[in-house]
């Protein structure tokens, strides 16, 4: 396969050059096509990293680039679904979803003149998740889980090449996220558009994902990559399959070891102080 995003010894500091370094000697390549997850402690730096992969803040060192060009400003060819869904009160779910059709080219120089083509497409993932007949509603006469599967939609009503999600089920149940992976699952298998999840979920990586980045404590670079060679399509189910639940343990003991040992050096750094 074709690599599509790499990053090469990247550090990232906010603040000036005594301020927080979130990242450093972070690297990690991502094949065309693939689903990534970016997983380990919190403050680790994995929204950051989103961040400069996504162009919306600058390397401090190393380079990041995506389709074989160095990022250096925000991509067109980007999707994006957070944890909250951030879907417009006042709008109706149809016009939530085609949101982003009248601010990213070419979509917004033609949409008037192609709307029935949009909306055709709008309207056909909105099916695909189920939503349907919930058109015409507004998000708040909707469950979180239905806005989030909105959220999914308005992400890729554009056709990004790239997707990427920043904990996007993590503010639902357990039934409903699970539920959503599965959904998210389908959408992926039919289009094979190029993702990266960050997620403190263990079992949802493992889930989703065809390969998972650990990331180390503050500044974050990645200390292991694990393959999750599970076939397609997932359930359930699959999360009882023992290869399965030695990934997830394996990833599990691999953060532990992270917070024991950041944990150790944080009393070390008080004695010195």
């Amino acid at each position: 396969m074709t690599e599509f995003v790499r990053l090469d010894d990247v550090a990232l500091r906010y603040g000036g050059p005594e301020g927080t370094l979130a990242l450093q000697g972070t690297s990690m390549s991502i094949e065309k096509g693939q689903f990534a997850a970016v997983v380990g402690p919190s403050g680790c730096g994995k929204s950051s990293l989103m961040k400069l992969v996504t162009g919306l803040n600058p390397v401090s060192e190393g380079s990041v680039s995506v389709a074989g060009e160095k990022v250096s400003g925000p991509l067109k060819i980007v999707g994006m679904a957070f944890q909250n869904p951030t879907l417009l009160p006042w709008r109706p779910l149809l016009s939530n979803v085609m949101l982003p059709l009248e601010i990213v080219e070419p979509h917004r120089g033609r949409l008037r003149s192609h709307i029935a083509e949009y909306t055709a497409r709008a309207r056909n993932l909105l099916r695909t998740v189920g939503l349907e007949d919930f058109e015409d509603k507004h998000p708040w006469m909707l469950s979180g889980g239905m806005q989030q599967r909105a959220n999914l939609c308005r992400s890729l009503i554009h056709e990004p090449e790239l997707l990427m999600l920043d904990e996007p089920f993590g503010a639902l149940d357990a039934f409903t996220r699970e539920e959503l992976w599965g959904v998210l699952q389908s959408i992926w298998m039919t289009r094979q558009f190029t993702t990266i999840l960050v997620t403190h979920d263990l079992r949802e990586a493992a889930y989703l994902a065809d390969v998972i980045f650990v990331m180390s404590a503050r500044p974050g670079k990645v200390i292991a990559t694990h393959k999750v060679d599970l076939p397609r399509p997932r359930t359930i189910e699959t999360t009882f399959d023992p290869k399965f639940i030695e990934i997830v343990h394996a990833i599990r003991n691999e953060i532990a070891q992270i917070r024991n040992e950041s944990k150790v050096q944080a009393e070390k750094n008080l004695k010195v102080a």
